[in-house]
């Protein structure tokens, strides 16, 4: 009966034994787990570093080649401005030499100018009197600018090149607007709407279309036309003001005259 307890005590001491290597191993284990925890945490920090690094090192990779390029450029461009500046040097001489002579230049031109505004006032005053009043008014304002210092010679010329231009154009267009005309020759104007076929041709018709007129080359004076010309002058205008299409018109023109 006494050697019961002595089994007991001995299998529990055997129990405790096992249990306390257990206890032993199962905290070895977790010694080299926390290890190995700690060892892939560094991997993944030096990983990060690492990669940081390489991503830096791409940038400025890539920097260095753009730099590189503009380095390039500004090369040829610096090439490019030594010749421009060659060249400019070289007009700069011209300038001087035109410079020199841009004295004698305008002595000779003045006197064109003002030519070239005679001839043009005299067309005007020849001309079919479509507009005179502002026609004239751009002759009258080039006059008083050969006279002005602040234009250049060059402007001068330009301005009566330009006016000229106007001119020309005047003869291959066809035009309409309104204005105030004395159509009965008695010093009464009347509102009509005017028709102009470029220089060939320069009719009007009041606005009730009552009356349809022509200007008369010869007698320099302006006409009435028969009914037979209503229609095609009101079509005129319709064209003119680009509500009807281009069509053949049926108008007054004076026959022309022999050669002398």
């Amino acid at each position: 009966m006494k050697k019961q307890p002595l089994k007991a005590l001995a299998l529990f001491a055997v129990l405790t034994g096992g249990l306390t290597a257990v206890a032993v191993q199962a905290t070895e284990v977790s010694d080299v787990l926390k290890a190995g925890a700690v060892k892939v945490q560094a991997a993944k920090s030096a990983q990060t570093s690492v990669d940081r690094i390489a991503d830096q090192t791409d940038v400025l990779l890539q920097e260095f080649k753009q730099v590189n390029k503009q380095i390039e450029s500004l090369r040829v461009y610096n090439s490019q401005l030594e010749r421009q500046i060659a060249s400019q040097q070289q007009m700069m001489d011209e300038l001087v030499e035109s410079i020199e002579n841009a004295t004698v230049i305008e002595r000779g031109i003045s006197p064109l100018m003002e030519n070239m505004l005679k001839g043009l006032q005299e067309f005007v005053a020849l001309d079919v009197p479509f507009k005179r009043d502002m026609r004239e008014e751009a002759v009258e304002r080039l006059f008083s600018n050969l006279d002005s210092a602040k234009f250049s010679a060059a402007e001068k010329f330009r301005q009566i090149l330009e006016l000229y231009d106007i001119e020309s154009e005047y003869s291959l267009t066809i035009e309409n607007y309104r204005d105030l005309i004395d159509i009965n020759g008695d010093g009464t104007e009347v509102e009509v709407d005017v028709l102009r076929v470029g220089r060939v041709a320069l009719m009007y018709q009041t606005k009730d279309k009552s009356q349809t007129g022509a200007w008369n080359k010869a007698t320099k004076s302006w006409e009435t036309l028969g009914s037979e010309y209503r229609r095609p002058v009101d079509q005129g205008i319709r064209i003119a003001k680009k509500l009807s299409p281009q069509d053949v018109m049926e108008m007054p023109i004076n026959a022309p005259e022999s050669a002398q």
